[in-house]
Formats: C-alpha cells, sequence, structure tokens
C-alpha cells in the first residue's frame, strides 16, 4: 500500500516543536560546578594535552570515533536537483537521523556553498581532525567523481559518497540473488542501464568487480546509447561505451537479460518488458514513480523479477541497508578508507542476510507479510535487526584482511554483543542467556506449533542453537507451514496429542493417578490429555523434554493450571509466584509476583522475595530489591505501606546480605536522582534497584507499563491506596500527556489542596504533562453522577506532594472554589469530567 506524504503534513513534521530534526545531548553530567570544571576549563586541558602528544588518542577522549560528517553542496538532491546548500539541509538532517537510527553512529551536517571541486575538496580536507568519517551527498556528477575520487586518495578517514556506493552495494546483492532465482549467471548476461549519473556509474563498476562483462553492458544517458565515437562523452561514460549498433532504449531492450533504471518514470514500455530474455530481471528505481510501474510490469508476463525505489512494493532498493552498517563496521576498526574489498563484503553479506529466514519482529513491522527467500523477497527489508550484526562485521573483516584496519577487533563474539546493544537490540540478559543455552542445548516443547509465530521462533531457536525443538500440534498443518515458509524443520519431532492414541491413554493414567483424589475421573484424564498444555507438562513431568513454551493462543490461567497440577511445585516451595523481565535501553528489570498472586500477606511477600532472588540470580544478576507502596519511607499511612514494612523487616532478618528496602514508590525506585537527594538513608540510592516487588497485583499493573519509558515520565500522581489500579485505567482511557480535559472537583481533589497550599518542591521533571484520575470514592462517583469529595490526611497530601510538587495546577476549572490555581493553562472548550485534572509541569 502507498503512503501518501500530504505537503502540509511534510512542512508541519520538520516544524513542529523545535525545527529540524536533530539536536546535541551532551553525554557527561552537567549538573554541578564540578561537572562544568571538568567538561570544559580547567580540566579539559588534560585531554587535550593527551591528545597533543599522541593524535591517536583523540578517539579516547573526543567523539571522533563514531562521528560522520555528513556533506552536500545542494547540487543534486534528491529527485530535486541543484537547489542550494541551504534547501539540502533537511535531506542531510534526514540522513543524519538514519545514521543514528540504524547504527548509533552520531553525525554533523555540513551543507558547504561551492561548487568548485578544487576549493570543495580543500574544505572537506581540513575537516579530518574533527570526523571519524566523511559521507558525501548529493553531489551532481561528473563531479562527484572527481570529488570522492581526491579525497579518499588525501584523507586518512573513510570517504564514500553514498549516491554512488549506496546504490550500487544494495543492487549488487539484490543481483546476486535474483541471478540465483533465474539460474543465470552473471559474466552470461546483457545489461541495459538507463540513466549514466554518479548511481548508474558506480552500479556498473561494481558489477564488473561481481564478475560482469564490460562488453555486455549498454548505458544510455539523456541522448541516448552511450556509443563508441560520440564527442560529447566525459571520461566516466566513455568508460561504459558500446560497440553494438543500437540507438535506442528500445533496441537495446532487445534479449536484455537485465535492466536497471536510475532515471525517470515511465521510460520502459510493455512492449520493451517483453521483448526482453526469459526470466528477467528489472531494477527500476526512478523515484517516486519507477520507470515502469510494478503492477504494470507484473502483468506484462510472469517470469519477471523486480526490485523498485519504493517501501510499497517487494524488493525495495534502499540505500538504509547499506550506508550506517558499512560506515559502522569501518568506523570500528578505524579504517583509513572504504575500499573495493569492503563495498564487495557488505554486497555478499546483505545477499546472504535475503535468504535466513525473516524473524517474525520484522514480519510484524511489514503488515505480517510472509517473508521467504523467493521473487518476492530477495533483498532484506530495511527494519530487519540483522543488518547491523551482518554487514558490520563483514566490512570490518574486510578492512582488516586489506591491512587498512588501525584498531582491529579482536574478539569478535563481543563486539557481536556490542553492535547489538548500540541499538538496544539486546542485552547483556539476553547474551548471557544465549550463550548458556548454546553450550548444552535443552529439548523446548513448543505448545502452539501450528502458530505461524511460533514456527518461527522454533527455527530461530534450533538456528542460533539454544533449544532442540520439539512441536506438538497438527502434524499436517505444521509440515505444511515448514514447507510454506522454507523453514529447516523437517526433521523436528511433531506430536498431535488428538492422534496419538496410546500416548494419551499412557499420560491420562499417569495423570488420574495424581489427581483422582483433587475431583479428576479416568474420564476427565483422557479429555485433558487431548489438550496440549496437560500433554507438553505431562512429557516435562516424565523427563522427555526440558522446558515448555505456550500462551499465544491461550490465557495465562490456562496454561499455569496444567503446569502446577501435573508438574507441581518442588517439597520446598509454600507458593507460586510469577516475574516479569523487562529489557529497555540496555537496562533489566525484574517485576515480582505478577500474574499469580493477588494480596499476599506480609510472610508470603518474605517467600516471593525468597524466589524472586533466585530467579534473578539464575540470569546473572544480583538483587537490589524495592519492594513497591504507594509510600515512600512512612510518607503515606495504609495496610499496605504497614505490610510492606514488615515484609522488609522479616527479609532483611532472614536474608543479612540481601540488598532490599522499602516501601517506595515505583517511580522513585526506578528514579536513581531522587533515591539519592531525597532518600540517602536507604540502601537504594547506593544500589540503584533493578528488582521490584509488589504486594498487590494490582500495583504491579502500571510500573510494568512505564517501565519502559524514562524515569521522570511518572505517570501516576497520585496512587490511591487500594484504588490505584483506577488511576491506571483513567491514564490509559484518556491518554497520559497533553490531555484535554480539566476536572471539577469542588475543590477538593489532591490538586485544589495542592494548588491552595502552594506547596512547590523540586521531585517532578518539568515540561511533562500528566493525566491524573482522583476519583478515590467510586461508588460515590457511580451514584447518579454525584462528583466524590473524598476526605485527604496529612498522609496524603504528603504523598502527593511527592508526584506534584513544581506543577502548575489547573483543579476546579469551573472557578467556584478556593483550588482554582492556573485555569489559564486549560485547554479552550475544555469538557469537564468526573474526577480528572489536568496537570501541566512548569
Amino acid at each position: 500500500m502507498s503512503i501518501k506524504v500530504r505537503r502540509e503534513d511534510a512542512l508541519a513534521y520538520h516544524q513542529q516543536d523545535k525545527p529540524g530534526k536533530i539536536e546535541v545531548v551532551p553525554t557527561k553530567a552537567l549538573s554541578s560546578q564540578l561537572d562544568l570544571a571538568l567538561a570544559y576549563s580547567p580540566g579539559v586541558a588534560e585531554p587535550c594535552k593527551e591528545i597533543a602528544e599522541d593524535p591517536e588518542k583523540v578517539y579516547l577522549y573526543t567523539a571522533k570515533g563514531n562521528l560522520v560528517a555528513v556533506i552536500s553542496n545542494g547540487t543534486a538532491v534528491l529527485g530535486l536537483g541543484n537547489i542550494g546548500p541551504e534547501a539540502s539541509k533537511p535531506v542531510m538532517e534526514g540522513k543524519g537521523v538514519l545514521f543514528k537510527k540504524f547504527a548509533g553512529i552520531d553525525v554533523f551536517d555540513l551543507e558547504i556553498n561551492c561548487e568548485d571541486p578544487e576549493t570543495f575538496i580543500t574544505i572537506v580536507k581540513s575537516l579530518e581532525p574533527t570526523f571519524g568519517g566523511i559521507n558525501l551527498e548529493d553531489i551532481k556528477a561528473p563531479e562527484s567523481f572527481l570529488i570522492e575520487q581526491r579525497l579518499r586518495d588525501e584523507m586518512n578517514i573513510p570517504v564514500m559518497h553514498d549516491d554512488q556506493h549506496g546504490t550500487a552495494i544494495i543492487t549488487g546483492a539484490g543481483l546476486l540473488n535474483a541471478l540465483e532465482l533465474v539460474g543465470k549467471k552473471i559474466a552470461e548476461i546483457k545489461l541495459v542501464v538507463n540513466g549514466a549519473g554518479a548511481s548508474a556509474i558506480a552500479c556498473a563498476k561494481l558489477y564488473l568487480s561481481l564478475g560482469m562483462r564490460r562488453e555486455q553492458i549498454v548505458m544510455l544517458d539523456r541522448k541516448g546509447v552511450i556509443r563508441q565515437g560520440r564527442a560529447d562523452l566525459d571520461p566516466t561514460k566513455a568508460e561504459f561505451a558500446t560497440h553494438l549498433p543500437v540507438e535506442t532504449l528500445e533496441e537495446a531492450m532487445q534479449g536484455a537479460d537485465m535492466f536497471l533504471g536510475l532515471s525517470v518514470a515511465d521510460v520502459l514500455s510493455p512492449e520493451m518488458v517483453k521483448s526482453m530474455a526469459p526470466n528477467p530481471i528489472i531494477f527500476a528505481l526512478a523515484n517516486p514513480n519507477p520507470e515502469i510501474a510494478y503492477a504494470l510490469a507484473m502483468s506484462v508476463r510472469d517470469d519477471i523479477v523486480m526490485a523498485t525505489g519504493r517501501s510499497d512494493h517487494p524488493n525495495q532498493v534502499n540505500n538504509v541497508l547499506g550506508f550506517p552498517y558499512i560506515f559502522r563496521g569501518a568506523l570500528d576498526v578505524r579504517a583509513t578508507s572504504i575500499n573495493e574489498a569492503m563495498k564487495l563484503a557488505a554486497v555478499k553479506a546483505i545477499a546472504e542476510l535475503a535468504k535466513q529466514p525473516v524473524p517474525d519482529m520484522v514480519s510484524r513491522a511489514y503488515g505480517n507479510e510472509a517473508l521467504t527467500f523467493g521473487r518476492a523477497y530477495f533483498i532484506p527489508k530495511p527494519l530487519d535487526p540483522r543488518l547491523i550484526t551482518t554487514i558490520s562485521p563483514a566490512v570490518a573483516r574486510a578492512a582488516m584482511e586489506t591491512g587498512i584496519a588501525k584498531f582491529p577487533i579482536q574478539d569478535w563474539e563481543a563486539y557481536h554483543q556490542v553492535l547489538q546493544e548500540r541499538l538496544g537490540i539486546d542485552s547483556k540478559l539476553m547474551t548471557r542467556i544465549i550463550q548458556r543455552a548454546q553450550k548444552e542445548p535443552k529439548r523446548v516443547i513448543f505448545a502452539e506449533a501450528d502458530q505461524l509465530k511460533v514456527l518461527k521462533a522454533a527455527q530461530t531457536a534450533r538456528e542460533e542453537g539454544i533449544a532442540i525443538p520439539i512441536l506438538l500440534g497438527d502434524e499436517a498443518k505444521i509440515r505444511q507451514a515448514i514447507h510454506d515458509q522454507s523453514l529447516d524443520l523437517e526433521d523436528v519431532e511433531i506430536l498431535d496429542p488428538r492422534h496419538g492414541l496410546a500416548l494419551c491413554q499412557e499420560y491420562a493414567q499417569l495423570l488420574y493417578d495424581k489427581r483422582k483424589r483433587r475431583g479428576v475421573t479416568l474420564y476427565d484424564a483422557q479429555k485433558m490429555m487431548q489438550d496440549r498444555n496437560y500433554f507438553g507438562t505431562m512429557m516435562l513431568h516424565l523427563g522427555k523434554a526440558d522446558a515448555f513454551i505456550s500462551g499465544l493462543t491461550k490465557n495465562y490461567p490456562k496454561v499455569i493450571k496444567p503446569a502446577l497440577e501435573v508438574v507441581g511445585v518442588r517439597p520446598e516451595t509454600q507458593l507460586v509466584a510469577g516475574m516479569y523481565v523487562i529489557v529497555s535501553k540496555g537496562r533489566t528489570l525484574f517485576f515480582a509476583d505478577t500474574t499469580v498472586n493477588t494480596d499476599p500477606s506480609a510472610e508470603e511477600l518474605v517467600h516471593i522475595i525468597e524466589l524472586t532472588r533466585k530467579g534473578v540470580q539464575f540470569f546473572g544478576f544480583e538483587p537490589s530489591i524495592a519492594l513497591v507502596s504507594y509510600s515512600n519511607f512512612g510518607s503515606s499511612r495504609g495496610s499496605s505501606p504497614k505490610k510492606v514494612q514488615k515484609a522488609v523487616e522479616m527479609a532483611k532478618a532472614k536474608f543479612p546480605d540481601l540488598i532490599i528496602d522499602g516501601e517506595v514508590q515505583a517511580n522513585v525506585a526506578l528514579n536513581a536522582e531522587l533515591l539519592e537527594r531525597n532518600y540517602p538513608f536507604s540502601v537504594l540510592a547506593k544500589h540503584s534497584p533493578n528488582t521490584l516487588i509488589f504486594p498487590t497485583w494490582k500495583q504491579a499493573i502500571l510500573p510494568t507499563t512505564l517501565a519502559g519509558t524514562e524515569p521522570q515520565r511518572n505517570h501516576r500522581p497520585y496512587p490511591a491506596g487500594d484504588e490505584q489500579a483506577g488511576a491506571y485505567f483513567a491514564i490509559r482511557q484518556f491518554g497520559a500527556g497533553n490531555c484535554q480535559y480539566g476536572g471539577y472537583c469542588g475543590g477538593r481533589c489532591p490538586a485544589s489542596i495542592l494548588s491552595r497550599r502552594g506547596k512547590f518542591g523540586q521531585y517532578v521533571q518539568p515540561g511533562i504533562d500528566l493525566l491524573a484520575h482522583f476519583d478515590l470514592d467510586e461508588r460515590i462517583g457511580r451514584k447518579k453522577n454525584i462528583h466524590p469529595r473524598p476526605k485527604f490526611n496529612k498522609a496524603h497530601r504528603g504523598s502527593l506532594y511527592h508526584f506534584l510538587a513544581g506543577a502548575q495546577v489547573a483543579a476546579n476549572p469551573s472557578g467556584d472554589g478556593p483550588g482554582n490555581l492556573a485555569k489559564q493553562h486549560l485547554p479552550p472548550g475544555r469538557p469537564k469530567h468526573n474526577g480528572i485534572a489536568f496537570i501541566q509541569f512548569a
């Protein structure tokens, strides 16, 4: 489906909030006088002196090693032509965003007001001390060839004109795979190239490196076929002048095996396509409209292998598949250039990746599209997270093998992990789990193997060597899916409880023996054993497998109940608890109990603490545990804080070496700065919590949803005891941030009380809009729409200050009460809503 971009939307996107798409963010603390002294004078003199003695230390003390310049003079911008340096800046900023998003590379975009090649070269050369690499962009040919070649020869950092080599690398990978699909050899095919700009010349040169013969290439520019004897050819075009007696595109297309279009829309007619050789390859890359429309080309003949530059058609040739990862690999080994070997390594890595089974997360990103190697998928998708760990190491290896790497990689496994962590794709947790599993792969039952997502997960687990899959489900359906998706699971064990009568009878008898005094008859057991969750857990119980995975199509109780009834718990275990592991922005957090126990006692909380401690340690982390409540170390009263306080005391006595404290609000526990500033007496101020334990399942709901956000974005201004889940649902319903609701509270809501007392502190990060729900007595609120007028004691207000201090609170917007502090901050035409206040942080 084509994405329609309106002019108004594009302009608003680039203008909203801060104009442009980039900003500079400091990477070091700048909150104190000492920080400033270290960052600048006098502290900055020390790294300056070190670098003066050894210039290579610039990579140690500055950002040079991860900084690329995106440079243009605006002479050949996209399809816009020579629009000048200022007009090219949005494109260069966009290129910088792509570098950052896909490879974690920082960028300064530089638009140079200069069209003279010699002067341009001099300017860019002078920038070498600042940057680790140079990405040239949107510079017109033939000047671009001279500029890039001179800079590559005269600079000692990687330089690449992406318009040339990016397109060449992606199409080169696509060409290798397309040839494999049609059964042709690159040395034997006839290529027609329409367009003779920088990209087209670079593509043709790269194809020669891949084995194509020069005499098999026919190239055309605006004046027609580039033939030997034409007087108007510059050296770059003359290199591809043909001796064949053809004058027009129509003549050139006769019997051609491949068409590469880097020109204008609709130049290729259906008749020309019909005249091509069997199984033709068409790369129509003009944007936004290709040389021939995709649907039209596919309707002409059914043996076409086609790629375009559009994201709404299969096989998009997108330079973002290449340049971020090529520079990533080059920077990481401090390569002095980007040479031919590095480009060819990228080509082969991209081509090979397209042949691998596609992760489910990639399919989801593209509308659950079935992606298997074939005519509709022979170029990887731009959002495939494996690109960085596939291309960058290949490029880095090529740089090392050709002797231009000043900082060779020694540990490739560690480098693989670093690449993943740069984008938050993985974490140390996942790396540890995978490494541990690979040492001794376990037999894992996939209970819902007739689901494509589960099958792909089984494929990935097997491919990475972390598990030996056992598939449960309809065997015919599973085998068909394996065939359709080209998965390497043909020899995997597949069991269907509905058809394995003898095994089901055996398992049913065992279940009956276990549960016959708990209301289960033999008939019941036989029926239950047809359920894959019972069947699979019985296999686990009998040692025929080591792990069991289920829950994609079943709700939680229907999965955990069979496990408890069949496998049971360890004799020393008093209760079962659930734990979530959340990985966000390189931070790993553990949450318990979030699934099983609704309102555990203090004694039960201690047992949950013990179980959680073992669970966290199993994953290779030492737990630092915060017990959560709606109070911070006695700031509020109530049954929940008392229970948590008691559990903490008991846990400290039972586990004296355990790092644990509470009660504390979840948002405070996740904010190291708040803990250190306001609660320095707590052990959690020195050991930032990585584990949160909740006194009720309700109080586990909201923090788990907030764990992925920045700690200061606290969307829960007032946790109202047992009703705090009400705040969660209100926020979910109306949306946190930029809320359009103002609440009439008669001067009684917490926001009004806070504003009346004028008690504003320093706890909340400014610049955040927040929607708060304060309906503490839902029974009153439901009765004839009577607004609740709850009483607030000092403990409640004390808790409020921790959340709302520093805020401008617009409460009682009707103006008929003493709590109206900031009526002007509410949006015009605001509706009244029971129990909701609008808060705009100053």
